[in-house]
This record gives C-alpha cells, structure tokens and sequence, in this order.
C-alpha cells in the first residue's frame, strides 16, 4: 500500500476503522493475561522493514518471516516501506494500532542513530515502540584493498599514523555503521584517515576492490565474493570475540582495547501494545532463532547469527547504543540533516 492508499478514506470507512481498532483493544484488555496469550494471533501479521527490497535487512527478515509465521500459526508477512534512511516504515509502525499485528524490523538506524543525524523525526524512538527481542547480533569485517601494504590492526594504524589523512575509509553512507565504525576508530586508534561516503555497501565495496579506497569497515556477507576472488584483504572484525564463522581473524580489540561495534537486528512493536502480546511473540522468537536450520541458513547467506533477548535486554541493548553512538556522531560533528 502507497502513501497515497493508506490516507485514503479518512471519512465513514477510516472512524469505522478506528472504532474497530478501539474496540479490539478494550476487549484485549478485559481478557486474562493467559487467555489473551492464547487466542493471539488470530490473523496474519506484518513485519514492516523499512528498507527497500534486496538488502540484508530484507533478506534477513524474510529468512524469520516464516518460520515465525509457522510457530504463531499464522502468516508473516514482510512489507518493505524503504526511504528517508528507515524513517518512513518506523513511522508507519509507530502510526499503526498498538495491536501486536504490525511488527518492526529494526536495525541501528531507525532508533539508535537517525534521532542524531536527521531532524524532525517523524516518530519518537523512546516513547512509540515496545522492544520484543533481538533478531541478529554480529560484527562487522575491516577489510583493505589487496595492495594496501597492511595486514594487521596495527599495521593500518602505523600506516595511517605515517600517512595522516591520506589513508581512505570507505561507509554505505554520512551516519551508516561503516562511517562511524571507521569514526570509532581514528577516535580510540588515535589515527587520522579521510572518510568516503557512497549510496550504500555495494558501491562502497566495488570500489575498495578496485582500489579507489582503502579501508573498508561493513557488513561480511557482500564482502565474500570479492575476498574470495582477492581484491579485498580480510583484517579483522569489530565484535568484542572473534566470530564464530571467522575463528582465525582476530578482532580489532586485540589491537585497540574496548574498540566494539555491534551490528544488531531487533524486532519491536507500537507502544501501549498488551504484554501478554509481547510476551507471545518473544516465546515464539525465542524457538524460532534458536533454530539449527534457521542458523545455517543464515549463516550461509553471510547474515550475522540469529540471537534473541528478552523485551528489556533489548531495551537496555538500545539505551548502551543510543548513548554510545550519540557521543560518536557529536564528537565527529555531524550534524542533523
């Protein structure tokens, strides 16, 4: 459905709308706890990702979509509403009932980042929606161009120490986790190096590869093909332990003590949605993600491994990385778009 379709109708056909929704959730609220646990759901959900179809996150949702949909006993589906940086489907899910039948697929930037890097936000990212659990928790991959002259942590930091600013680090974008992970970096490393902003991963990549840019700190998955043909040189990857799937490549903290970046995907819903709704959703997660096909899947794909959390380990998750990444982007100066 367009912007256009879901402002249609604010007459007779949109009050019967919200009389319903009204209804719907005065009756969820007179119902016990387990009866309302029970009964839910009773119809199809939505897993809104706010990013256009083909990217990971996409991919990613689609891969718990319908395992999910299979534990509830109904079906998931995934709705991509992309544009204006993950903001237009956050705001859709922040607009829809608080019903537990509109699911967020979240990732740093609708309510880590975006409150920093864009004004007048469409949403409140503390007060319009419920945490329900993890979804994925990975670590990105620092990779240099084959015929950078480094192959360690510490050699790219020797490297940009004798060079400063001349070293280039390529980001998917002003304010992505490749830009403030090269940020984080040159922050702790103590290190200059020129940042390169592209439209995203792909074009980031294609041209570290082709040695236009040095350094690139992204996401692994996109990465694979071009490790395996041998124009991009594996360095280290940004989670506080060495990946699972990368046992032999150490982590930049190995390096750079307390340097972490976590990639994490997460699912929410509106806030004010019922708990034993929450609760439900995050007993089946819980099964879903723990799932050995479900795992392998994922991780031939090249996803970060499927992990879930309770409702408040996430919230406490976000908190820790509102207040990390905030600190970043205002020592950086980067200023709201």
């Amino acid at each position: 459905m367009n912007g256009q379709d879901s402002n249609h109708g604010r007459g007779g056909l949109g009050r019967r709308a919200t009389f319903a929704a009204a209804a719907s959730l005065a009756t969820a609220a007179l119902l016990p706890r387990g009866s309302l646990a029970q009964s839910y759901p009773t119809r199809p959900l939505r897993m809104i990702v706010p990013f256009v179809p083909g990217g990971g996150a996409d991919l990613t949702a689609r891969f718990v979509a319908e395992p999910l949909g299979a534990e509830l006993g109904q079906t998931v589906i995934v709705e991509n509403r992309g544009g204006a940086g993950g903001t237009i489907g956050t705001a859709a899910v922040a607009q829809a009932p608080a019903d537990g039948y509109t699911l967020l697929y979240g990732t740093p930037g609708p309510l880590i980042t975006n409150r920093f890097l864009m004004a007048n936000l469409p949403y409140d990212p503390d007060r319009d929606f419920a945490p329900v659990s993890l979804l994925t928790q990975g670590a990105y991959l620092m990779v240099v161009n084959k015929d950078v002259p480094a192959r360690t942590v510490a050699e790219v930091i020797a490297l940009a120490k004798a060079r400063p600013g001349e070293l280039t680090f390529a980001s998917a974008g002003i304010g992505a986790g490749s830009h403030l992970s090269g940020e984080l970096l040159c922050m702790q490393a103590g290190i200059r190096m020129t940042h390169v902003p592209y439209r995203g991963t792909g074009l980031a990549l294609q041209d570290v590869a082709a040695g236009r840019v040095d350094i690139s700190i992204d996401t692994y998955g996109p990465m694979i093909p071009m490790i395996q043909e041998g124009l991009l040189r594996p360095v280290a990857v940004t989670s506080a332990r060495r990946a699972e799937d990368l046992p032999d490549i150490p982590t930049v903290a190995e390096t750079v003590p307390g340097f972490e970046v976590t990639v994490m995907n997460y699912l929410c819903v509106r806030a004010g949605t019922p708990q034993p709704m929450i609760h439900r959703l995050n007993q089946a997660l819980v099964k879903v993600l723990a799932e050995p096909a479900l795992r392998e899947r994922m991780r031939a794909a090249g996803a970060s491994p499927p992990v879930s959390s309770t409702p408040e380990e996430l919230g406490g998750l976000l908190r820790t990385e509102v207040a990390k990444w905030g600190d970043v982007i205002r020592r950086v100066g980067i200023r709201p778009s």
